[in-house]
C-alpha cells in the first residue's frame, strides 16, 4: 500500500509552496471515518483514496487537489456531512467534495438514467472547477485496476461506461497516458479473449520488439549526435492493445501490417526548429514510408496534442514509427489539461480558459436541455470525440476535414475538379468505396477520369458543404441541360401544329419571342425552354402568347379540325379509345404508361418528364415514384381523359396457396367466372412449403382487377393475392 509520505513527497517536488500538512490532516481524517470499511478485494477501504490521491500526485496537481482525493468519499460512504469537512479542510476542499459527492449520489431512477444524470452533473461541476474531472478520473483510473474482484455482469457495465464516456473525457482533456490506460483496462474486461490473444503475441515477439527498439534508440542518438542536434531524450514505447485491436477490426489487417507497432520518441529542448530538424536527421537515415508523416505541430489536435509523426523502414525491412516533440508537448500530451494546471494571480483553484475545456464546457450548454437520457448519452459520446478528422494526401498534405468526411468531401477539399471526375479511391494504400468514412491519420489518394462526372447518390453521405454545393450545381446544370432539350422538342412538336417553323421562332434574332420570355420572368429563350422542360408551362400557351389571340384562335379551330379525325383513328388503333391518359392543360403531349407498374384505369397516376421519350405514367403505388420525387420540377399532374374502353390490358397476379391438389384448377375457374381472360399461369413450390401461382389476367380498369383479385381469393386454399409490378 502506498504511504502518505510518498504522496506528501511528490506533491512537495511540484508545489514546494504548498501546505503539505493538510495532506497529513486529510489522510488522518480518512483513515478514522473509512476505519472499518473493506473493498470487494477484501483490502482496507483506505487504499483506495490513497491510490487516488497518489495518481493525483503523479498529475502534479496541487495539495487541495490530491487532498480531495483523500477525502473524496467521506461523504458518500459515511456519516460526514459537509459542514463538518468545511470545518476541518475549509471552502475550497469542500465546494470540490460536494461537487463529487453530488456525481455519485445513488437515485432510484434506471440505470442508463441515473449514468446519464451522472454525468450531466460531472459536466456542470467542471464548470465550476475542472479538478472536479480530475478527481473522478483518477476515482475512475484506480477502481478499473482493481475490476477484477467484481462480479462479472458489474465489471462489464462499468468497463463500457469508461470506454465510452470517460477515457473520452480523458482524451478531449488531452490526458492520453491516463486514457490509454483507461481503455487498455476496458478493452481487457470487455473482449477477454481479443485482448489475451493480442497480449500473448506482443509477449511473444517482446524480445525482438526491444532488441529492435534498443537498437533503433541507440542509432537515433548516434545520429542526432553526429548532425549536432540537441535532444533531451529519446525512448521506445510499443502500441497499447486497445489502439492494435481498433486497428486490426477497421483496417483488417494482421500485427505484421502494423506501421506503428513499435515506435521511437524523440524529445528536444522546448524549441519547434529542433522538431523539424530531428525529422531531418531519421530521414536521411532511413526511407520514411509515403504519405506517413503527419505534422499535429503545425496543425494541433482540438485537445492541444502536438508531435511530428513519420514511418520509416529500419534496416531489416521492418517498418517503425518516429514521433519527435519537445519536452513541454511531451508533457500536455501524456497529461493534458493537468500540465496548464497553475496558479493564477496567487488565487488557488483558478484555471487558464485552455482551447482542450471549450469543448467539454460547450456541452453543458445544451445539457440542461435534453431530457431523454439515451438521447444525452448518445449524442454526448459522438461529442467527446474529435469533431475534426486530419487525413493527409499521398504527398503528406494536410487535409482538416469534419468527423464522417468521405473520400468525396475530401476530393472537393483538394479541387472542384478533383471532386468533379472522382472514380475511386485508395484509404491506406488500399481500394474502398466512395461512402468509406475517412479516419484520423489516413492517407488518402483520389483517383480520377477525365470524363466522370458527380453523381446524385453523393448527396446521401457526403459531409461538407463544400463537397455538397458542388454536386448540387452539377445536377442542377445537368438537370438544366437536358430540360432545355426536353423543352425545345415540346415546343417544337407544338409549334409545328401550328404551322410554325421551330428554327426561325427559337432563333436569337427573334426579338419577338424574347418579349415573350421576358413577359414570362425570363431573361433568355433557354430559361423559357427549360421551364417547358420542367413542366412549369406549357407550350400551347406560350405559342398562344407568341401569336397573338386572334391569329391563335384561328390557327387552333383548323389544327382541331384537322388532328380530330386523325387522332381517334389512332386511338381506335392502339385501342385506347377515350381512356386516353393526357397532361392536365395540355392536349396530344407524347404520353406513355411506365412499363415498371403499367397503370390501370382508375388507378392514381402522376407523370414524370422523360428525355426525349414525353411523359411517362406512373402509378402513385409504383415503387419508382419516391425515386422520381428527387426530381420535382419534373413531375406532372396527368389524368384519364374519360371513361374505359373494353380494352383489356394483362396484369400479373401472384397467389400464395396451400400445397395441396387442385389449387390451378380452382384459381383458374375463379378466374373464369369472372368472364376474364387468362393469357398465362404458372405453379411452384416456394422454400416454405408454399404454393406460388403466377397467373397474367386481361382486364379493362382498377375496379375489375379488385373484383378478380377477390374472386381468387375466394377460392379454398388460397392464402394471399398480389399485384406484381411491371408489364405482363
Amino acid at each position: 500500500m502506498i504511504r502518505i509520505e510518498d504522496i506528501v513527497e511528490k506533491v512537495r517536488r511540484n508545489h514546494p509552496e504548498d501546505e503539505l500538512d493538510l495532506l497529513r490532516r486529510a489522510y488522518f481524517f480518512s483513515a478514522r471515518e473509512h476505519k472499518g470499511q473493506v473493498r470487494a478485494s477484501g483490502e482496507p477501504y483506505l487504499v483506495h483514496p490513497l491510490e487516488v490521491a497518489n495518481i493525483l500526485a503523479d498529475m502534479r496537481l496541487d495539495a487541495i487537489s490530491v487532498s480531495t482525493g483523500l477525502l473524496h468519499d467521506v461523504v458518500e460512504d459515511t456519516l460526514v456531512d459537509l459542514e463538518t469537512i468545511r470545518q476541518y479542510f475549509g471552502d475550497e476542499i469542500t465546494q470540490l467534495v460536494d461537487g463529487l459527492t453530488k456525481i455519485a449520489q445513488i437515485s432510484n431512477i434506471s440505470q442508463e438514467e441515473q449514468q446519464a444524470e451522472n454525468v450531466r452533473k460531472m459536466l456542470l461541476a467542471m464548470i465550476k472547477d475542472v479538478r472536479v474531472v480530475l478527481v473522478k478520473l483518477a476515482d475512475r483510473l484506480h477502481n478499473m485496476r482493481t475490476l477484477q474482484f467484481l462480479k462479472p455482469e458489474k465489471r462489464r457495465r462499468i468497463a463500457q461506461e469508461t470506454m465510452d464516456i470517460y477515457a473520452p473525457i480523458a482524451h478531449r482533456l488531452g490526458m492520453g497516458k491516463l486514457r490509454g490506460e483507461l481503455e487498455d483496462l476496458a478493452f481487457q474486461h470487455l473482449h477477454t479473449e481479443d485482448y489475451r490473444e493480442i497480449a500473448a503475441q506482443l509477449e511473444k515477439r517482446r524480445p525482438e520488439n526491444e532488441a529492435f527498439l534498443k537498437e533503433m534508440t541507440g542509432r537515433i542518438e548516434e545520429k542526432m549526435h553526429d548532425e549536432e542536434v540537441p535532444y533531451v531524450r529519446i525512448e521506445g514505447r510499443v502500441k497499447r492493445l486497445y489502439s492494435i485491436w481498433k486497428k486490426l477490426r477497421s483496417q483488417a489487417i494482421s500485427l505484421d501490417q502494423v506501421y506503428d507497432l513499435v515506435a521511437a520518441r524523440i524529445i528536444t529542448p522546448n524549441e519547434v526548429r529542433y522538431c523539424y530538424a530531428a525529422l531531418g536527421v531519421v530521414h536521411n537515415a532511413w526511407k520514411p514510408v509515403p504519405g506517413r508523416i503527419k505534422d499535429w505541430i503545425a496543425t494541433p489536435r482540438d485537445n492541444l496534442y502536438q508531435s511530428l509523426h513519420t514511418s520509416v523502414i529500419g534496416s531489416k525491412g521492418q517498418p517503425f514509427e518516429v514521433q519527435i516533440r519537445t519536452e513541454e508537448m511531451h508533457q500536455i500530451a501524456e497529461e493534458g489539461v493537468a500540465a496548464h494546471w497553475k496558479y493564477k494571480e496567487g488565487k488557488r483553484g483558478a484555471r487558464d480558459d485552455d482551447d482542450a475545456l471549450k469543448v467539454l464546457r460547450s456541452l453543458v450548454e445544451w445539457t440542461q436541455e435534453v431530457k431523454d437520457s439515451k438521447d444525452f448519452l448518445d449524442s454526448l459520446k459522438l461529442d467527446l470525440y474529435p469533431k475534426d478528422v486530419y487525413a493527409f494526401t499521398p504527398m503528406g498534405k494536410v487535409i482538416q476535414l469534419p468527423r464522417g468526411a468521405t473520400p468525396i468531401d475530401f476530393a472537393y477539399m483538394i479541387h472542384s475538379e478533383v471532386g468533379n471526375t472522382c472514380t475511386g479511391a485508395r484509404i491506406n494504400g488500399r481500394m474502398v468505396p466512395l461512402r468509406t468514412q475517412i479516419q484520423n491519420g489516413d492517407v488518402v489518394e483520389i483517383l480520377t477520369t477525365p470524363s466522370a462526372h458527380p453523381s446524385r447518390d453523393w448527396l446521401n453521405f457526403i459531409a461538407t458543404s463544400r463537397a455538397r454545393n458542388r454536386v448540387r450545381h452539377w445536377v442542377a446544370e445537368q438537370q438544366r441541360t437536358e430540360s432545355i432539350e426536353i423543352g425545345r422538342k415540346l415546343f417544337e412538336k407544338e409549334a409545328t401544329r401550328f404551322q410554325l417553323t421551330p428554327k426561325k421562332v427559337l432563333t436569337d434574332d427573334n426579338a419577338e419571342f424574347k418579349h415573350v420570355a421576358n413577359d414570362y420572368g425570363y431573361g433568355r429563350v433557354d430559361d423559357l425552354l427549360a421551364a417547358i422542360g420542367y413542366g412549369k408551362l406549357i407550350p400551347r400557351n406560350v405559342i398562344a402568347k407568341y401569336l397573338g389571340p386572334e391569329k391563335f384562335a384561328e390557327l387552333d379551330a383548323r389544327k382541331e379540325s384537322r388532328l380530330r379525325t386523325g387522332m381517334q383513328a389512332v386511338r381506335r388503333l392502339i385501342r385506347m379509345g377515350d381512356d386516353a391518359i393526357v397532361v392536365r392543360g395540355v392536349d396530344d403531349l407524347l404520353v406513355q404508361r411506365a412499363r415498371c407498374c403499367n397503370p390501370l384505369h382508375g388507378e392514381e397516376i402522376i407523370g414524370y418528364i422523360t428525355r426525349g421519350k414525353g411523359v411517362a405514367v406512373h402509378s402513385k403505388s409504383c415503387k419508382n415514384v419516391q425515386a422520381l420525387m428527387v426530381n420535382p420540377e419534373r413531375i406532372v399532374e396527368v389524368e384519364w381523359a374519360g371513361k374505359p374502353e373494353k380494352a383489356a390490358y394483362a396484369v400479373k397476379l401472384l397467389a400464395t396457396t396451400e400445397n395441396r391438389t387442385g389449387m390451378i384448377a380452382g384459381i383458374t375457374g375463379a378466374i373464369s367466372d369472372m368472364k376474364t381472360g387468362i393469357r398465362d399461369a404458372r405453379a411452384s413450390v416456394a422454400p416454405n412449403d408454399r404454393g406460388r401461382i403466377e397467373v397474367t389476367v386481361e382486364v379493362f380498369d382498377v375496379k375489375h382487377l379488385d373484383k378478380v383479385i377477390n374472386s381468387i381469393k375466394s377460392v379454398p386454399g388460397v392464402l394471399d393475392v398480389e399485384r406484381l409490378q411491371g408489364a405482363a
